[in-house]
């Protein structure tokens, strides 16, 4: 049984993000599953730290960019918006080229809480990163001024 509120499209998640942040390093979401959504990020000079290896930060932006999306999918959007609250990671292992690839997964999709976790592997398949995310469900005020 799927999670999502209304189905959306990889095609208009990818657009909206293409200005911002997301566009800027790269990320684009590559595959919507039933409870889980699926992005990849390019390792290179966008996101590399100067040492040559994969940015920690930037690991943290592309898990927060797909728990993110994730968090906003699952709610009805004319009523709610969900919002990062808290993130932590840990970094096992270092990426130098190539593609890193994230999923999201929910541990807990509450009323006012979500709880995502997101774990980011090189090509091979291996743990790059595992980082969970907690977001606020946000009651949407009737006008935004």
């Amino acid at each position: 049984m799927s999670i999502w509120f209304a189905p959306f499209t990889l095609d208009e998640v990818n657009a909206r993000g293409a200005t911002c942040a997301n566009g800027h390093l790269g990320m684009e979401l590559i595959e919507i599953g039933e409870d889980y959504l699926r992005g990849r990020m390019p390792v290179d000079p966008r996101t590399r730290q100067p040492a040559g290896a994969l940015h920690g930060g930037v690991s943290v932006a592309f898990a927060e960019t797909l728990a993110s999306w994730s968090a906003a999918h699952v709610v009805d959007p004319a009523k709610y918006h969900c919002v990062g609250q808290e993130i932590n990671a840990n970094h096992v292992r270092a990426v130098t080229g190539g593609w890193v690839y994230g999923e999201a997964r929910p541990l807990h999709l509450g009323r006012t809480t979500q709880v995502w976790e997101i774990r980011i592997t090189n090509e091979e398949g291996k743990l790059v990163c595992i980082s969970r995310m907690t977001a606020a469900v946000l009651s949407k005020p009737s006008e935004y001024k």
